[in-house]
């Protein structure tokens, strides 16, 4: 798709918003107010932000466990308070507090994201079958890391897809680590777009860390799958720059170095300078986005965090569909 002004400035202030909400919850979990896990996107917001932003609101989308941002950039910021408050364990929560990482906004089409690696396939199928079936144009897009690519479900799932032409893309985060496990030492291939191929189906390899790239070739797999030309394979390269969860301790499996040379490719100024040496930014545009996601997401958390907890009697309502 050609990206207009407005376009990239939509996808700009999404990019801002998603640093600014992940900074937030990583200094909660430091502060306690996080009651269960918190995994951290932070150096990954082009993959969700440029993947998501033009969807449309009846797409259907699973997102993984570190896939706040990408619930953001689709739904536009619309509940940050329910995405916060879910984190929190609160009522008013976007799954009423029952699902942390895994809360869905199905108001949106967003799926919560599996508990288990590697089940999102198998459901994402599943989506495809239905937008199919109901003949809307609907697109089912499914994200995953390099860790997932490793589950049979995913092989057993795209060959689904491609044999029977349903409307899913999958978009790989591939951040090159598997909690400690390198991916270059758990595959032998250099690219899981290669895998696209087995499956009769187009295969791309983009900077994950460059919105613009991000947002092209994912879209342009959307627009295919909307024309009832099958599945596709996108595979975003990128970095996550903490912990692989906020609740673990400070390790060395990763060197210094290469932490530090990924933060040298940081998403958010990257194209913050593209767009200003574009003339679509200025200075006071900037600094004015900045203060605006800040308020916004600092009185989104402070009415999260006031918010009631759930009652015990709730604790078995929304289980089941009715």
């Amino acid at each position: 798709m050609e990206l207009t002004r407005e376009d990239k400035l939509k996808l700009y202030r999404n990019l801002v918003l998603v640093r600014v909400f992940e900074e937030k919850m990583v200094d909660s979990y430091r502060r306690g107010k996080v009651p269960a896990f918190y995994h951290s996107g932070l150096g990954q917001e082009a993959v969700g932000v440029g993947g998501c932003t033009f969807l449309r609101q009846d797409d259907y989308l699973m997102p993984t466990h570190r896939g706040r941002g990408h619930i953001i950039a689709k739904t536009r910021g619309a509940d940050l308070r329910g995405l916060l408050a879910e984190s929190y364990g609160r009522a008013t929560g976007i799954a009423k507090g029952k699902g942390g990482e895994h809360g869905a906004a199905l108001e949106y089409g967003i799926f919560g994201g599996s508990g288990s690696i590697g089940g999102c396939f198998p459901v994402t199928v599943g989506m495809g079958i239905a937008a199919q079936k109901y003949g809307r144009g609907q697109v089912a897009v499914c994200f995953f890391g390099d860790g997932a690519a490793n589950r049979g479900t995913m092989h057993e799932a795209m060959n689904w897809a491609s044999t029977f032409i349903l409307p899913i893309v999958w978009v790989c985060e591939n951040n090159l680590y598997a909690i400690t496990m390198p991916f270059k030492e758990a595959m032998a291939i250099d690219d899981i777009a290669q895998m696209a191929g087995s499956y009769a189906m187009p295969g791309a390899v983009v900077d994950g860390n460059d919105v613009e790239a991000v947002c092209h070739a994912v879209m342009e797999a959307v627009e295919r799958s909307r024309a009832g030309d099958g599945p596709s394979l996108v595979e975003c390269k990128t970095y996550r720059w903490r912990e692989h969860g906020e609740m673990e301790p400070p390790s060395n499996y990763r060197p210094r170095e290469e932490i530090e040379a990924w933060k040298a490719k940081d998403p958010v100024p990257r194209y913050e300078k593209r767009l200003l040496e574009e003339g679509v930014l200025t200075p006071a545009d900037v600094e004015a986005t900045w203060q605006e996601m800040r308020q916004r997401v600092g009185e989104a958390e402070a009415q999260a965090y006031a918010d009631p907890w759930p009652q015990p009697e709730t604790a078995f309502e929304d289980v089941y569909a009715e």
